[in-house]
């Protein structure tokens, strides 16, 4: 069992890269097309990389940077917008996994009222969100033996790529987590516009794989969109997904495989390179506090 979305072990390397001065390797499976790298090679498939490592290597301290607070910042009224539009009722109870500094669940208590509860490994983060009022825990076991019973809506922003069994997690969330008529909403970047080689993600997902990976969870989505907010107005660097259960699904689905990858990311890339050539003010916009991609 090797990739991360239908087990197989058939694979040929897709991608040689370095990330944070980590060489990495990035297979294709061959019989689902999902671009991943390997669980049993990669330093980031364990649960203590986030405790201890991820945020020293990826901005060199513990704590919320400026950086990181304005874009969760963005990222939260984007996805605030969203829900919007698509919500017949505000959520009561959101869990935000993967929450962070506990921006999006400000976000939440504010527009819609809703009881809040965040799921944060790094403990820098966490009290940052525990600071504002907002209950966390460590991680999911944390969070199934406080027994908060279930959400009306699960927040799975920029989590699903850093997932070692993306599958089991979405199943899990749907027989333990998410009421019967709850929302799933996520964000991971898009394979077809953004770097997405980078240490702490094991997966890359395109638009069919993300589709793919929650089908195979038993979930469908109800919206896809594809973005560039808040770094580019010309670039759709992330896919923003809502999913609910499906009450089809049941026993082995049939994968269907993503084709031409290779292809489709040769040519969205070059795309990338022309706007940032022709057009890098609208292509890459500048972080306030800091302007740095």
């Amino acid at each position: 069992m090797d990739c991360l979305l239908c087990g197989s072990d058939q694979k040929r390397i897709f991608a040689r890269v370095e990330s944070f001065g980590f060489p990495l390797v990035y297979y294709q499976c061959e019989n689902c097309g999902l671009i991943y790298q390997s669980k049993k090679e990669s330093r980031a498939a364990n649960p203590e990389f986030y405790r201890r490592t991820y945020r020293q290597i990826y901005q060199s301290c513990e704590e919320p940077t400026p950086k990181d607070l304005w874009v969760q910042e963005q990222r939260a009224k984007h996805l605030i917008d969203i829900l919007r539009h698509h919500l017949e009722i505000s959520p009561e109870k959101v869990l935000d996994i993967g929450a962070s500094a506990g921006v999006l669940l400000q976000q939440f208590r504010k527009s819609f009222s809703s009881d809040v509860v965040g799921v944060e490994p790094g403990d820098a983060y966490r009290a940052y969100a525990e600071e504002s009022g907002i209950e966390m825990k460590e991680s999911m076991e944390a969070l199934l033996a406080s027994d908060h019973g279930k959400f009306d809506l699960v927040n799975m922003s920029h989590v699903l790529e850093h997932l070692a069994e993306p599958v089991e997690e979405l199943k899990r969330i749907i027989l333990e987590l998410l009421k019967d008529g709850g929302i799933l909403l996520l964000e991971v970047p898009n394979f077809f516009a953004h770097d997405s080689y980078e240490l702490a993600h094991l997966a890359c997902y395109t638009p069919h794989t993300l589709r793919e990976v929650l089908r195979q969870a038993g979930f469908r989505l109800v919206l896809l969109e594809k973005h560039g907010v808040p770094r580019s107005k010309l670039l759709n660097l992330y896919l923003t997904g809502i999913a609910k259960a499906s009450p089809e699904a049941h026993g082995t689905i049939e994968i269907k495989k993503d084709r031409f990858v290779g292809f489709k990311r040769n040519v969205s890339m070059l795309y990338r390179r022309l706007m940032q050539k022709f057009f890098p003010h609208k292509a890459w916009l500048p972080i306030p506090v800091i302007d740095q991609k």
